[in-house]
């Protein structure tokens, strides 16, 4: 299959501190490229007939309102297509793929969980009967906090995986994840880039953290990582600037200094590249159209 809309790695706000967020708004349509992330996906769309939905390979036009599990690192999307209705409602949880430890997920009484994320790799579909009695636990899942809202995260997610007519969407795996790095020295550096991120970080300062020369330290981290050093602290910078740009009333200008950006053009060019908008255009989006929740 061919698909023709531009594919945008998204850097999401959801930062190592968090266990989930919640982004729910209203919209007249859907504005956001073909995309994929590293964090699980649960997606609720209200009031959107005649929408389209891209997961993976997987197109197909969706009814009224559908709930769909996205994995990590597979691309997915919905577009206006041809649907007609002013006001589309949108709920939207994103977890990390690490919330649920591996040995965790072994345990017996979290089997369907597991493999329900398993399948979600490629993408998996919920009933509309599902969706329908689901659908007020998503909505009162936003005045939660704390400890039970996750607890309620991880009881919907248990009983979605024990839901009837569970449809996978796309026929392979259509995902764009690169290996593990599977290196302390990269976890080193990881740590140290996340930790000072505002700081002024330079490839010499991460080669005498793994104790490498630069040019050997260059190519070892985009063996490891399938990225450049450069690329990786642009993208942990951000991440932590769109998180500032939804949760606090910071300036640009300040958020883009605090997040390790000391030219402004610079920030900006890198931040609509990634994000397809503005800082100012991705404030508004989130701020003015709905309530983000960070747990």
């Amino acid at each position: 299959m061919s698909l023709t809309t531009k594919l945008l790695r998204e850097i999401t706000p959801l930062t190592q501190n968090d266990c989930f967020s919640l982004f729910s708004r209203s919209k007249k349509e859907f504005d956001f490229p073909l995309h994929f992330h590293d964090e699980f996906e649960l997606n609720f769309i209200q009031n959107a007939a005649g929408a389209k939905r891209i997961v993976g390979d997987h197109v197909e036009e969706i009814g009224n309102t559908e709930l769909v599990l996205v994995g990590p690192n597979l691309q997915h999307g919905w577009f206006t297509h041809k649907c007609k209705n002013k006001v589309i409602n949108e709920i939207t949880i994103q977890f990390h793929r690490d919330l649920f430890d591996e040995k965790f997920l072994h345990r017996n009484q979290l089997s369907f969980i597991r493999t329900l994320l398993q399948r979600s790799s490629k993408g998996v579909l919920f009933s509309e009967a599902t969706t329908l009695s689901i659908t007020p636990r998503l909505i009162q899942l936003q005045q939660k906090h704390g400890f039970d809202s996750v607890l309620e995260l991880m009881s919907i997610l248990h009983d979605l995986s024990t839901s009837r007519n569970l449809r996978t969407l796309s026929v392979m795996a259509f995902n764009t994840e690169t290996p593990s790095y599977n290196s302390r020295r990269i976890e080193k550096i990881m740590t140290y880039l996340n930790n000072n991120f505002s700081e002024n970080i330079t490839l010499g300062d991460a080669a005498k953290i793994a104790g490498m020369a630069e040019v050997s330290l260059s190519r070892f981290f985009k063996l490891r990582t399938g990225k450049t050093f450069i690329d990786t602290l642009n993208e942990v910078r951000l991440g932590h600037a769109t998180r500032m740009l939804i949760d606090t009333t910071n300036s640009i200008n300040e958020i883009a200094y605090k997040c390790g950006f000391n030219n402004m053009s610079n920030f900006n060019r890198i931040f609509k590249k990634k994000k397809i908008s503005t800082p100012k255009e991705y404030r508004q989006n989130y701020i003015s159209t709905g309530v983000r929740r960070f747990v």
